[in-house]
């Protein structure tokens, strides 16, 4: 069912947001575009389509991947880490990076969705050598923790809040806060510290990142079965302002309100971050394109095995006389040329819900289902300004946050490069938080880029009146299918663990099999099946 403007505004920023922005709206900016990610052939596989190549247009592989996002391209770099150079990297996409892609201006580079990477606690060691091998670790500490090149931690000041009419720095709406919202934050923080000191038997803790390092005990999976909202009710603590904190929180790492996050994950959000009791979180690794600059290096790692363009449309487990090995059928979007690559082993770094569409005889070999894992859908629009906006109390920090607004602010490009004032580029982030995320995502890919520029602009009038006489382009990003949502359950599910184990010589590598969609856990279960592929290697 379509939607129009107005009712696309308030699905969006509320019916508030409509009263926010200038009375009398001016033109939208001259240029920009809309983009997606690729549904033709997705839609095409859910349509039947199966084509198959001629018998010369057949390559033998050693590996192969498929996907070439941040858990993709991470298994390609452990395998030639290990030594292993016969393999290839499938990309449906003209671009890898996955929600890690970026753009390029003659600005800046900026990102299209993931920007940061908080430092790596010691125990991230797999982490912290991709990070030195970039340059970004100038050295460890005798405590096994590494010390960050200056030029790659965000630059100061780094976050602020528009809240009654004025930015304040910091997330937390600290402006016209009571003495009891200040008592419940203070609440809140000291039962993250306790959360932060506690231990199992065995000496884990019990939130890590990445996921696989925190305990197992049932007294913390617990934490699974209720929702964040739940656990705070649990709390007492009825804040409007630790709610609303909360609530950000969840949205920004998660794309769910607390009525619908794992109070797990919730948790890990805040007490993963930090190393101690009573500390800082760990501060955040940042690039002007985000992680794209990540990207960039195990793409450049991958070399020519990194095949863009290349959709997968059929993955078969064949079993010979010659041994077993997994056949593929690509179709290159760009010439509709059709191959085939006979590969011994594969690693699947796409999202969970399309192995049923692309795996033959996955569920009658495996048992499994995938209808347990949801996925939220994303707007990112960088708006490309010539001057930034008049400013009144804090200055323009990196990231920007608007209270009570659906979106979740923005982040600026050129913050790390130290230009500080001319133009520069905006990236604006919007995530569908409601349950309804097969709805909400019609919606979206129904919306046209008119309806949704100004869904971004009227959000953004409310701090800045002038951001559209200053917006001379404006792009916007439409994320689909962007991020797994560790809704309650979720985490300790039996389709969760379940979708770790290889189907095979078919191993997996996705965000999905943790259930949080962070950098962390992309690169994590890339490294491990790699690992599984390698160590299947050396018993042939």
């Amino acid at each position: 069912m379509s939607i129009n403007r107005r009712e696309l505004m308030i699905a969006m920023l509320g019916a508030p947001a409509l009263m926010m922005g200038c009375s009398k709206r001016s033109p939208l900016p001259p240029e920009g575009e809309l983009f997606g990610q690729s549904l033709g052939i997705g839609h095409r596989l859910r349509d039947g389509f199966r084509p198959r190549p001629s018998n010369d247009q057949w390559q033998d592989v050693q590996v192969a991947i498929v996907g070439a996002g941040a858990a993709g391209l991470s298994a390609a770099w452990r395998l030639r880490q290990a030594g292993c150079e016969d393999f290839v990297v499938l990309e449906l996409e003209h671009e890898s990076g996955g929600t890690s892609r970026f753009g390029q201006s003659t600005l800046t580079s900026y990102p299209w969705g993931a920007h940061y990477v908080p430092v790596p606690m010691p125990a991230n060691d797999r982490l912290i050598r991709l990070l030195s091998e970039m340059g970004v670790v100038e050295s460890i500490a005798d405590d096994g923790a590494p010390v960050i090149a200056e030029q790659f931690l965000c630059r100061d000041p780094e976050e602020r809040l528009f809240v009654q009419g004025q930015w304040i720095e910091g997330l937390y709406p600290t402006i016209g806060a009571s003495a009891d919202d200040l008592a419940q934050l203070a609440a809140f923080r000291r039962e993250i510290d306790r959360w932060v000191e506690w231990r199992d038997a065995s000496g884990h803790a019990a939130f890590a990142i990445p996921t696989r390092l925190s305990t197992t005990d049932p007294t913390v999976l617990e934490f699974d079965r209720i929702s964040m909202s739940d656990w705070m009710r649990r709390q007492g603590w009825n804040s409007s302002r630790l709610r609303w904190f909360v609530d950000y929180c969840c949205r920004d790492d998660f794309g769910l309100s607390t009525e619908h996050t794992s109070a797990w994950a919730g948790l890990l959000y805040f007490v993963a971050r930090l190393n101690a009791s009573g500390a800082e979180p760990q501060p955040f690794i940042t690039w002007p394109e985000g992680n794209g600059r990540i990207i960039s290096h195990l793409s450049q790692s991958a070399g020519d095995r990194l095949r863009t363009g290349m959709a997968v449309t059929q993955i078969t487990p064949v079993s010979s006389k010659d041994g077993d090995r997994v056949d593929l059928v690509c179709v290159n979007t760009r010439t509709q040329a059709i191959t085939g690559i006979k590969a011994r082993h594969v690693i699947y770094a796409l999202p969970q819900f399309m192995t049923t569409r692309l795996i033959d005889g996955f569920v009658e070999r495996t048992g499994r289902q995938t209808n347990e894992f949801e996925y939220g859908s994303w707007i990112v629009s960088n708006l490309h300004l010539s001057g930034r906006p008049r400013e009144r109390s804090f200055p323009l920090c990196w990231d920007n946050v608007i209270y009570d607004s659906r979106s979740l602010g923005y982040v600026v490009a050129t913050h790390q490069t130290g230009l500080d004032h001319g133009p520069t580029i905006l990236t604006w982030y919007f995530s569908y938080s409601e349950s309804d995320a097969r709805g909400l995502r019609e919606q979206l890919l129904k919306a046209s880029w008119s309806d949704l520029a100004e869904v971004v602009l009227t959000d953004l009038e409310r701090p800045h009146p002038d951001i559209r006489s200053l917006t001379t382009r404006l792009d916007i990003f439409r994320w689909g299918h962007a991020m797994i949502r560790p809704r309650p359950g979720f985490i300790n599910s039996i389709q969760r663990h379940e979708a770790q184990k290889p189907d095979g010589r078919i191993h997996f590598a996705n965000t999905d099999l943790s259930g949080i969609a962070l950098f962390e856990e992309a690169f994590d279960h890339g490294y491990r099946a790699a690992d599984e592929v390698i160590r299947a290697i050396a018993v042939a």
